[in-house]
């Protein structure tokens, strides 16, 4: 069964965090929630989250993708994080998915991950990183890089990650039983 990181910051966009939790379990798909530290996460619009464990507990296992939700000021927390860094170029080189929402493909754009690919993101969150191909697309794929526009997209986005872990069959069988 496919193992899927959140790391979980203060300040993260709720919609995006949950919806990616929410959608990977009922795809079959094991999802780690992993706060930066023991606390409870205040989300950006005040929601508080309680992640399965902590990020250094999280990072003595190994998973088939890292998603990211994004927010503010949740994305700077994860970006400032330097565990969080090391893990993203780990999973590349492992040639991992590796999944961005909002303002959080711009950490993987100051990893230097992003560098000649194709990739969207909440407006002007990638607007300063030349090196990346920027789409208007609500989700975008190349390679394992997978990003997405923001609160409004992540039912898709999250439903993308299914396919990509679980296959088509198991998203539509997903997103039937969301009775979009």
């Amino acid at each position: 069964m496919p193992t899927v990181l959140v790391p979980l910051a203060q300040g993260c966009e709720e919609i995006e965090a949950v919806t990616i939790i929410d959608i990977l379990r009922r795809g079959g798909i094991t999802v780690i929630s992993a706060g930066l530290d023991a606390q409870p996460v205040r989300a950006s619009r005040g929601t508080v989250l309680i992640p399965d464990t902590t990020l250094d507990l999280a990072l003595q296992q190994t998973y088939d993708m890292v998603a990211l939700p994004g927010g503010q000021p949740g994305t700077n927390n994860l970006k400032a994080d330097i565990r969080i860094q090391t893990l993203l170029h780990k999973m590349a080189k492992q040639d991992k998915y590796i999944a961005a929402i909002c303002a959080a493909p711009s950490i993987l754009a100051n990893a230097g991950l992003l560098d000649g690919k194709r990739a969207t993101a909440y407006p002007g969150a990638l607007d300063t990183f030349q090196a990346v191909q920027l789409s208007a697309d609500a989700i975008m794929e190349d390679g394992k890089f997978i990003t997405s526009r923001g609160p409004g997209t992540a039912m898709d986005f999250a439903l993308t990650l299914v396919e990509r872990l679980a296959g088509k069959a198991k998203r539509d069988e997903v997103e039937s039983a969301l009775v979009r």
